[in-house]
């Protein structure tokens, strides 16, 4: 009972780190307070400069720029120039830590675990319905980031950020009300695009009460553009198989429904560690460059007693 209580404080304390993680973070990149107050858009030097989560530029309070509305800019622009800095900049933090930044930086990430927090049933989709849905965010990036901004343009060759205008819950979130509060004339022009994006938010904000992450399972474009460097990413999962009893507690705790046994560094991991926190043996392990899978590592044959 004592070796019990003490797992289940264990992965108490660990949930009280992360969050404290989250909520300093969401605060670092929102804290420009004065912004909120005058319901102004912080335009400092530092707006030029990528956050490596998605935070909208619009948020009164945001210190730095979107990486997903900047390449869109770019791509969108009338030359359709390719933004090697916003390329380069979310290429560096995928290979360095890869999903971490979900489940430990993320913003929105943050608000959809404490809407998950509400006491309410909980639900997991079916598997044979939540890994294709998976496969949406990738639909998202290629589509909505890429492609439209780059071939539908106006007659100016200039194209809108199609994913911040009709589909960022961050945008409407943390940029549209807290602006419109503030102006009035922002709230005399509102019309059909600012109810559909509210619509939208009202959907993922109710879902992430019942779902935990639907936002960042099937629809973050930055997600998903993690998700493509997660398997080599300096920051990895660890699970020994040698000691793993196939218990199946990982896979019941994983939040993002990551068969951890069977590829606990999918790309659908957000490194949140409630596996590591549940495993009644510590198989499972955390951190930069960890130790080779025993499971690929021949056992050593033990020398006959003499």
């Amino acid at each position: 009972m004592t070796e019990k209580n003490n797992k289940k404080h264990s992965v108490r304390k660990q949930g009280r780190i992360r969050l404290l993680v989250q909520v300093l973070c969401a605060a670092v990149v929102n804290g420009y307070a004065i912004g909120f107050a005058k319901g102004k858009i912080f335009t400092g030097d530092s707006k030029a400069v990528c956050l490596p989560v998605l935070n909208c530029y619009s948020c009164p309070g945001a210190l730095g720029a979107c990486p997903i509305g900047a390449l869109q800019a770019v791509l969108g622009g009338h030359k359709h120039n390719i933004s090697f800095y916003v390329l380069g900049f979310l290429m560096l933090f995928g290979v360095v830590l890869g999903r971490f930044i979900c489940g430990f930086l993320c913003p929105f990430g943050l608000v959809q675990d404490l809407l998950h927090k509400i006491p309410s049933p909980k639900f997991r989709l079916p598997d044979k319905v939540h890994r294709p849905l998976t496969w949406l965010k990738y639909g998202v990036l290629a589509l909505l980031v890429v492609l439209l901004p780059i071939f539908l343009t106006n007659s100016f060759g200039i194209a809108p950020p199609y994913f911040c205008k009709w589909i960022c819950p961050a945008g409407t979130l943390g940029g549209a009300f807290p602006l419109m509060a503030k102006n009035e004339s922002l709230r005399m022009a509102v019309g059909f695009l600012f109810q559909w994006k509210v619509g939208v938010l009202a959907v993922i904000l109710l879902a992430s009460v019942f779902l935990t992450r639907p936002f960042c399972k099937y629809l973050c474009p930055l997600g998903a553009f993690y998700g493509l460097f997660h398997r080599f990413s300096f920051y990895q999962m660890h699970l020994d198989h040698h000691t793993c009893i196939d218990c199946q507690a990982c896979e019941k705790a994983c939040p993002m429904q990551v068969p951890v046994r069977e590829n606990i560094n999918s790309r659908e991991c957000i490194r949140c560690g409630k596996c590591k926190a549940v495993c009644p043996t510590c198989s499972i392990s955390s951190g930069f460059r960890p130790p080779t899978d025993p499971a690929k590592v021949p056992l050593k044959k033990q020398e006959p007693e003499s």
